[in-house]
């Protein structure tokens, strides 16, 4: 069995470095905590530590973090050493990092890693880019990283690979928990179904649509049956959209993962602001109600009867021959 040297031992770093010591492989570990767990207390020594050629894995925040680690590394470590990082960044950052370090002989892979919180005992989802002489030199870690089984471990193709694999594996996440969710929104909104956790919980089986999303979505529904102690608020890691960004780079449709992405910036907005324009819009054009002011329980734009007689001086529908606010009208032309 090999060592590894691990930078970062949050809750991913942490117990992928815990599921490689029960493989058999020595892990040495360096968080900027102190109640991390690390076995040395900075770069040099977690450096010394390793036999060579040396693998270290940098398991820090995207961006700026990572690129100072790295950056770090470069005058620590020599040629034929190995830096993987396994972290959520960027595929472009990927082959910025690959081209520095080769500056010093030193090798770069990338490694989108999925799994989360119980990767630790299902194991861990690789997608890895990198030469094939470097992706090898770590194989044995991501033999004992990755699911049990034949699959769960690809070596997509050269730097940022496996990142650009990892972001793509992203936008579709966003794409079938949106799906999901708009599908329990719906059953929640009507008195048709009764016990809409007891149907998510009947799709787990024999559908078309199981999925471990929708295990995590019965776990979910299971402590907290209608998710009233959760804020309707989403986060978006950034992978999302990247994803988007690389479609329209691409020229490449991708109309369900960009509504996902979207839907979630709509969450964080408690007025939305271009639903005010809607409503102001409605209001002139056909005399809907507007909510006076955010928060509101009066009839808002498309609310169910929202519609009310046209204002004062309204000019009629010509084209059809009945102004707006009469039986059989389009409420929105």
């Amino acid at each position: 069995m090999g060592t590894l040297g691990m930078i970062g031992l949050g809750k991913m770093g942490g117990n992928m470095a815990e599921r490689l010591r029960r493989g058999g492989h020595t892990v040495v570990g360096f968080d900027r905590s102190v109640e991390s767990g690390r076995q040395v207390d900075s770069l040099e020594a977690l450096v010394a530590e390793l036999p060579t050629p040396r693998i270290v894995w940098v398991m820090v925040p995207a961006g700026q973090p990572t690129y100072d680690t790295v950056e770090a590394l470069k005058g620590l470590l020599a040629p034929g050493d190995v830096v993987v990082d396994g972290g959520n960044s960027r595929y472009t950052d990927d082959q910025r990092h690959a081209v520095d370090l080769a500056e010093a002989d030193i090798g770069f892979v990338d490694a989108g890693v999925s799994g989360g919180v119980w990767g630790l005992t299902e194991g861990y989802a690789l997608m890895v880019g990198g030469t094939d002489e470097q992706v090898a030199l770590v194989q044995p870690f991501f033999d004992v990283l990755k699911p049990e089984g034949d699959f769960g471990f690809v070596h997509a193709g050269p730097v940022g690979a496996g990142h650009f694999a990892k972001m793509v594996h992203n936008g579709i996440e966003y794409g079938l928990m949106q799906a999901y969710a708009e599908g329990w929104e719906l059953m929640m909104a009507t008195d048709v179904v009764t016990d809409v956790p007891a149907v998510i919980k009947s799709w787990q089986k024999g559908t078309v649509i199981r999925s471990w999303l929708l295990d995590l979505m019965v776990n979910a529904l299971d402590a907290d049956d209608d998710l009233s102690e959760l804020r309707g608020y989403a986060q978006d890691s950034g992978e999302g959209r990247w994803t988007v960004q690389a479609a329209v780079d691409n020229a490449v449709p991708l109309p369900v993962i960009t509504a996902a992405l979207f839907a979630r910036f709509a969450s964080r907005q408690d007025d939305s602001p271009a639903m005010k324009v809607v409503a102001a819009l409605r209001n002139q054009f056909g005399g809907h109600a507007v909510t006076a002011a955010a928060g509101s329980v009066e009839k808002g734009a498309d609310a169910p009867g929202a519609d009310v007689a046209p204002p004062t001086g309204a000019e009629p529908d010509v084209s059809e021959g009945k102004a707006y606010g009469q039986p059989g009208t389009s409420p929105d032309r």
